[in-house]
């Protein structure tokens, strides 16, 4: 037989929405780099099921919900990518939803949710609605089947319900990928790991606190996925302190209240109330920011679409690279929060224009010439935007307790009541839909970074403390904040005494002779909070180093991969993410002198691309989409080429 005749074989680590995403850049370019009538074989490896993976799996609580509208949810390419590949567009999660009620077309192939809550939600969904992770869960399965009914008869599909826990083989020659529970490994030619986010070990600060809590009998959680963590060892009544602010708090304060049976009533007013059970813990939550997530806002553009990127896109991000080396900061951020307010100011002038005191197009000219942060800027807006609140002050936004203190315990948690209630009044009022553009343009600055950072410009201290550090908490609590109904529930439960606000730059600390943690914060000076229990609200982070995952552990203790290390004059950054050639995502294997290995690839949450999302917002030329055409390109070209494809063996 011609090695034309015999099939290639892909295997695939991870089988949630990224992986899938890459099968439909797959299913995408076959036409153009796939040699006719030859077998493809692709092998998935993951113990949840296909589509939505482990993260997005239906086996969760329905209380649990997205932080996006359904329309903001899609898996497919559109007129905005920027792929090489064909662009093949899809329907968002809202779009899909609607044949269930009858309100749009079918997509094939049609199937109803098995679950009738499910289906119900599914029927009643509108595109500004937040669903819940299970709704989403029922798309990526249906994305996930389309992609498999798309696929010519000669390309195969299988998946392996278990966990990879080494590869090994050759540079050159056949990798054999070994799974929990099989005798016989899997041969491939090549090899892609796209397992998503992962779990790791916690670090020392945590140790720790566990080795603390476990000396005094207190409850103790780490950073963890709180859809996959036992809460039941939190007593009712008890004081827990948690850290963080974010998502994580949303879904553990969503599991400790209603999932413990409380419920909100509305009062007379229109004013939101909980009704506890008395299961409730009392929550002490602090953050660096001391406040929640911005809410998401929850109404569409007033005007035309922004033109992004336009200070800081391709061009601007290769003539910064060329000037390196950079700091994020000074050289950067500039031009990064210059899209920013664009993006902002061309919403508030062409759908609020009597809220300015010039045309938008003398605005924009005078604009384009100035900088950010220049005494001219600040000029130009205070004189063509009147009212304060209608200016963009990211700092503000930033670190909006900045410079406050309050007298009593009581005092702060008056004050944040009233920031938490003007938050949600503003997002889900459409005279401040300026805060769209500015969100928009965040998403466009995001989806530029990656292009600066492969790179190499960045110096190392900018990476760890401007990147890694201050750019994702600050993208993170402006662009991936909750519903607002979550906010007015925090409101409501605030005022119940279940949840009580902590402040800013916490220092949590243990108490040996009371046997409690604590807190204090500068935001309230001189009060301590005392608690039997520690949470810390938020995911784990990468670490190669810690992580549970038994194959990357593999192929760490066996030398077969390497953590991004960036070395500077100054300072040295071990990011704890995988190092993978920029080009195609090759993971560098340090036993090759430190080469990309030409047959194992990673893509995704655990390496240094720093793309983290595996599905986006329609219109945005999502990082994602972008990253997982050119990957299967590359896997497409290197399996077309391979003289010598592998023999499938050991399928099941």
């Amino acid at each position: 037989m011609t090695a034309a005749g015999r099939p290639a074989v892909l295997a695939v680590v991870g089988a949630g929405p990224r992986a899938t995403g890459l099968l439909e850049r797959i299913a995408a370019n076959l036409a153009e780099l796939w040699p006719r009538r030859r077998a493809l074989h692709v092998h998935l490896v993951d113990p949840h099921p296909p589509g939505p993976g482990r993260v997005w799996r239906h086996d969760q609580s329905p209380l649990l919900r997205m932080n996006s509208m359904a329309e903001d949810v899609t898996m497919f390419t559109d007129e905005s990518s920027t792929v090489e590949g064909p662009v093949r567009p899809g329907p968002s999660l809202a779009a899909w939803a609607a044949q269930f009620s009858g309100r749009g077309p079918r997509h094939e192939p049609y199937a109803e949710p098995a679950d009738p809550e499910v289906l119900a939600e599914l029927r009643s969904l509108g595109g500004a609605d937040f669903p819940t992770r299970r709704a989403q869960s029922a798309y990526l399965d249906w994305v996930f089947r389309r992609v498999l009914a798309e696929l010519p008869p000669w390309v195969r599909v299988e998946w392996h319900a278990t966990t990879a826990t080494s590869v090994t083989g050759p540079p050159d020659g056949p990798q054999r990928l070994h799974l929990a529970g099989r005798d016989l490994p899997l041969t491939a030619d090549l090899v892609v790991l796209a397992q998503g986010h992962l779990d790791s070990a916690p670090p020392a600060e945590h140790r720790t606190h566990a080795a603390f809590a476990r000396r005094h009998g207190l409850f103790h959680l780490p950073p963890a996925y709180t859809a996959d963590v036992d809460l039941s060892a939190v007593r009712p009544g008890q004081h827990v302190l948690v850290r963080g602010f974010g998502l994580a708090f949303v879904d553990l304060v969503s599991l400790l209240t209603e999932g413990r049976g409380g419920t909100y009533r509305r009062e007379p007013g229109g004013t939101l109330a909980y009704r506890p059970t008395g299961r409730e813990p009392v929550l002490h939550v602090a953050s660096r920011r001391g406040v929640p997530y911005r809410s998401k806002t929850h109404y569409r553009l007033r005007g035309p679409r922004p033109p992004l990127p336009r200070y800081f896109g391709p061009a601007q991000v290769a003539r910064s690279a060329a000037a390196g080396p950079l700091d994020l900061r000074r050289d950067v951020w500039p031009l990064m929060a210059k899209e920013i307010g664009y993006g902002h100011y061309h919403e508030l002038f062409l759908a609020h224009p009597d809220r300015t005191t010039v045309a938008w197009a003398d605005f924009e000219a005078a604009y384009d010439e100035l900088g950010w942060y220049t005494a001219e800027m600040r000029a130009l807006v205070a004189a063509a935007v009147p009212d304060p609140a209608d200016r963009l002050d990211l700092e503000a936004l930033d670190r909006p307790l900045a410079g406050l203190s309050f007298s009593s315990p009581e005092a702060f948690q008056e004050y944040l009541r009233g920031h938490v209630a003007r938050d949600v009044a503003r997002r889900a009022d459409p005279a401040h839909s300026a805060d769209l553009g500015a969100f928009l343009a965040l998403l466009s600055v995001y989806g530029q970074l990656p292009r600066l950072v492969e790179t190499g410009a960045l110096t190392a201290r900018t990476v760890a403390r401007d990147l890694d550090g201050w750019w994702n908490g600050f993208f993170n609590s402006l662009a991936s904040g909750p519903p607002g109904f979550r906010l007015r529930q925090l409101h409501a439960l605030s005022r119940a005494g279940v949840v009580r606000f902590v402040g800013a730059e916490p220092l949590i600390g243990t108490d040996e002779e009371a046997g409690v943690f604590t807190a204090t914060s500068p935001t309230v000076p001189g009060h301590l909070v005392r608690a039997t229990g520690l949470v810390e609200a938020r995911l784990p982070a990468p670490s190669l180093r810690r992580t549970t995952d038994p194959l990357l552990r593999d192929l760490d203790v066996r030398g077969a991969v390497a953590e991004e290390v960036l070395t500077d004059r100054t300072h040295t950054h071990r990011s704890g993410l995988l190092s993978v050639s920029p080009a195609d995502g090759r993971l560098v294997d340090p036993r090759l002198g430190g080469r990309p290995h030409p047959r194992r690839v990673a893509l995704g949450a655990p390496t240094n691309q720093r793309a983290v999302a595996a599905f986006a917002r329609p219109l945005t030329d999502a990082p994602a989409f972008r990253l997982n055409d050119a990957t299967a390109r590359a896997l497409l070209r290197a399996l077309a080429s391979d003289p010598a494809p592998a023999v499938v063996q050991g399928s099941r």
